[in-house]
């Protein structure tokens, strides 16, 4: 059984995003993804004025006179979301926990796309795969995965993005939307990254937090890794700790954005001291712009 808060939760995540999704993203949201476009259906005899290219050659010499292939469009899509369930997504310091508004996109997200007549299915991972929800349609579907998002506890605390697109790529083998939604605390994922990249639409959402990115000066004060569990005290009172610390990180952000860059990969940042709302729909004019 469910406890009835987290069944609350779901409710509030649900009345909240379908909100949103009527009122602003799935206007966005179907400008953006369209269908993959003409798909084979059958093989019919050529007619005068047929397209010579849509010849199939295999058919045409086995019975003697000219085939063509008929194609159909198709709009369907293979909605994916990887979410990043990791030990670091139960971070925050302003209103919310990572963890937290990765379920409130990944409804806003999966909503949109069962509006548009699209499947959604689920990858939850940390440093193994958590859960694996096929591809579905229908508002109940989706219900199940933003449940499945909050209430299950994996049994991973770290974050390994190699594994879960590497799962993505054995188990979906036609083209999907992916939406990858972790602050991207992984390593060695680059390769894997950019192969997922050309089978794949693939969109990085980076979630973080201010304090992860600049420390306040609070004195002395213990961290501790939520995902390896090492602890660490530090003293903040010094400017130059925390301009080292400040460096560290910065470093790290722009290493990752220029993988993005170099990988022609879209992305967009949500911070946990803002709205998620306005950098989505950015990110959704930007994209439409680019495809028009």
């Amino acid at each position: 059984m469910i406890p009835k808060e987290i069944l609350k939760h779901i409710h509030r995540i649900e009345i909240t995003t379908s909100r949103l999704v009527n009122d602003i993203f799935c206007g966005q949201y179907e400008s953006v993804f369209k269908g993959r476009g003409m798909e084979f259906s059958e093989v019919r005899e050529y007619q005068p004025g047929d397209d010579i290219r849509t010849i199939d050659w295999n058919v045409t010499a086995r019975f003697g006179h000219p085939f063509v292939k008929k194609f159909v469009e198709e709009r369907e899509l293979t909605v994916m979301l990887l979410v990043d369930s990791s030990g670091s997504q139960h971070f925050g310091t302003r209103d919310k926990l990572k963890a937290e508004i990765a379920a409130e996109i990944s409804s806003v997200l999966a909503f949109s796309a069962i509006k548009n007549n699209d499947r959604v299915g689920l990858i939850s991972f940390t440093d193994q795969i958590e859960l694996f929800i096929p591809p579905k349609k229908g508002s109940s579907h989706i219900l199940r995965l933003i449940r499945d998002i909050i209430y299950h506890e994996p049994e991973g605390k770290g974050t390994d993005i190699k594994i879960a697109l590497e799962y993505l790529n054995d188990v979906i083998k036609r083209k999907a939307v992916v939406f990858l939604i972790s602050d991207f605390k992984s390593s060695e994922f680059e390769h894997v990254l950019k192969v997922t990249n050309k089978h794949h639409d693939l969109i990085a959402i980076r979630l973080v937090d201010p304090v992860e990115e600049e420390l306040p000066a609070l004195g002395r004060i213990q961290l501790e890794d939520a995902e390896t569990g090492e602890i660490t005290v530090i003293n903040t009172t010094y400017q130059s700790v925390r301009e080292a610390y400040s460096s560290l990180n910065l470093d790290k952000t722009r290493a990752l954005k220029n993988l993005f860059k170099t990988t022609s990969l879209d992305w967009v940042e949500i911070s946990t001291d803002k709205s998620y709302v306005k950098p989505l729909i950015a990110f959704f004019r930007a994209r439409a712009r680019r495809f028009r």
